[in-house]
């Protein structure tokens, strides 16, 4: 059911009734706490927050990225859970997730019109398959984000799941194909995070 039907611009009316249904992201909460600790972070949070990253962080990326596509990249890649829901990067049966997500970019996306829905869809397929350079630099930071949280809330997530060392390098191993550096800093940090009792090996 459309909300607006004022026989203005169709097109304008789709991209703000998108607009309105992607703010549901700001509901979807993650299992990692911001980095203050007071709450959880929602998916809108962590698209800004990694976007931020990336710009900021450019110049560590392996390659040369058209950094306007990777900040796209950062900005649709979790609207999808708006339908299917968090995923967290360490549960185990990930079956059906990749089925459920495709089918929540067919329909947000096709809330637009054929042009900016295929471009979308694309866009969110490329971060998915984390083959292209930009798709490379754009999952560092996907992966950093709640490393970072984690370390600076001594471990939170990680404790609560039972998560171990090994399952973390393992699962975001992805980083260094993006920055080799930013990589060599995380392995850093998780070897003070055992250090400090927050991971264990």
């Amino acid at each position: 059911m459309k909300i607006f039907d004022m026989n203005f611009n169709r097109r304008l009316e789709d991209q703000l009734e998108f607009i309105i249904e992607i703010d549901k992201a700001k509901n979807i909460l993650r299992k990692t706490k911001l980095f203050d600790g007071n709450r959880f972070e929602n998916d809108a949070e962590h698209s800004w927050t990694i976007c931020i990253m990336a710009l900021l962080l450019r110049e560590y990326s392996n390659f040369s990225v058209n950094i306007e596509k990777v900040i796209i990249m950062l900005l649709l890649h979790d609207i999808v859970e708006i339908d299917a829901g968090d995923t967290f990067l360490y549960f185990k049966d990930k079956d059906n997730v990749h089925d459920k997500e495709r089918k929540a970019a067919e329909r947000i996306f096709g809330l637009l019109e054929n042009d900016q829905k295929e471009y979308f869809i694309n866009i969110w397929n490329e971060f998915e398959e984390k083959e292209t350079n930009e798709a490379k630099f754009a999952v560092v930071f996907d992966r950093l984000e709640p490393m970072l949280q984690n370390y600076i809330n001594e471990g939170y997530t990680w404790k609560k799941h039972n998560i171990t060392y090994d399952m973390v390098i393992e699962n975001n191993q992805h980083i260094k194909n993006g920055s080799k550096e930013i990589w060599e800093f995380a392995l850093k940090l998780l070897d003070k995070a055992v250090e400090k009792g927050y991971l264990t090996k």
